[in-house]
């Protein structure tokens, strides 16, 4: 119903569907708050240009179009032979946000703008449902920043294990997050000063496309924290993008059923995900053909000559 609402026609029409996943290197990767190196970002992003990796085995199950976008690899990239890449490389990676901000913020708003367009282009050329993905070791850390101070949390509470820290690199996750968060908080006037500070460029990238979502108004699906802090930051720049976001589950990140609070939205499925990419936006799409299956050819009560169940 929400989607037919977007759409404005009660006929829906999911069959084109489209993952877009921005792929970019944070320079916070220096502090050692990863389990792997920086090098990992352009391996399964050249992956998911040949079709290998996880999501895009999935995607192609749920019949789903795989965009990988380089927005910063720190490394130039080769095309692919499956999904070819789009290049929108704006810079070989962010800075280590605990020396200096991350990126600038005309950058940041180049990241937002190239997402918002994609989302667009997508939509001409005929696609009717957006997936969103991304690649980045260090994500999960800028991620933790940008909610922390979107949201005005204690970074503990908004801060998990990643790809799998041991305790202690949790406490220096933590508190290379909270450094940031004292350092940067007085200086952010909005969603972009505070992405600009501590955030990443595929963060950056996908919080355009949801503002993308809103513009031309098609369906874009959050997928776990990652995308979640992105939908977060496009709420925050304009409330009523609010209204063409679904969320697909709850990332076994402790800040995202926060963040879907704060969005007032309720995920499909919870699911226990952490591996992002977009596998669990693309797990849900089956579930939405389902629904659609449902919606477009069950009888009514009236069908069926049935009275209608009253709701108490």
């Amino acid at each position: 119903i929400k989607i037919a609402g977007i759409s404005s026609s009660p006929s829906v029409d999911i069959g084109k569907r489209a993952l877009i996943i921005m792929c970019g290197d944070n320079g916070i990767v220096e502090e050692g708050v990863t389990q792997t190196g920086q090098e990992v970002t352009a391996v399964v992003t050249e992956n998911m240009t040949d079709g290998n990796s996880s999501v895009c085995l999935m995607a192609e199950r749920a019949g789903v179009d795989v965009f990988p976008v380089d927005i910063g690899v720190c490394r130039e990239l080769r095309s692919g032979t499956r999904n070819p890449l789009i290049r929108k490389k704006l810079a070989y990676g962010t800075k280590n946000f605990r020396k200096e901000p991350a990126m600038s913020r005309e950058t940041a708003v180049s990241a937002i703008a190239a997402g918002l367009c994609m989302a667009g282009e997508l939509k001409e050329k005929g696609y009717r449902l957006i997936a969103t993905g991304e690649m980045g070791i260090g994500n999960t850390t800028t991620s933790s920043a940008v909610a922390a101070m979107l949201l005005g949390r204690d970074p503990a509470e908004m801060t998990g294990r990643g790809a799998g820290l041991s305790d202690e690199g949790l406490r220096k996750k933590v508190s290379v997050i909270r450094e940031a968060v004292k350092r940067y908080e007085a200086q952010c006037r909005d969603a972009i000063d505070v992405i600009a500070c501590v955030g990443g460029l595929d963060l950056a990238g996908l919080t355009g496309v949801f503002l993308g979502g809103a513009v031309y108004r098609i369906p874009v699906l959050i997928d776990g924290f990652i995308s979640g802090t992105a939908a977060l930051a496009a709420a925050k720049l304009a409330p009523s993008a609010c209204d063409y976001m679904l969320a697909t589950h709850v990332s076994a990140e402790p800040a995202g059923k926060m963040i879907l609070e704060e969005l007032g939205l309720k995920p499909f499925v919870a699911a226990g995900m952490c591996l992002g990419e977009g596998t669990g936006a693309v797990a849900s799409i089956p579930l939405l053909d389902m629904a659609l299956e449902v919606y477009t050819k069950m009888s009514t009560f009236q069908d069926i000559r049935i009275e209608e169940y009253k709701q108490w």
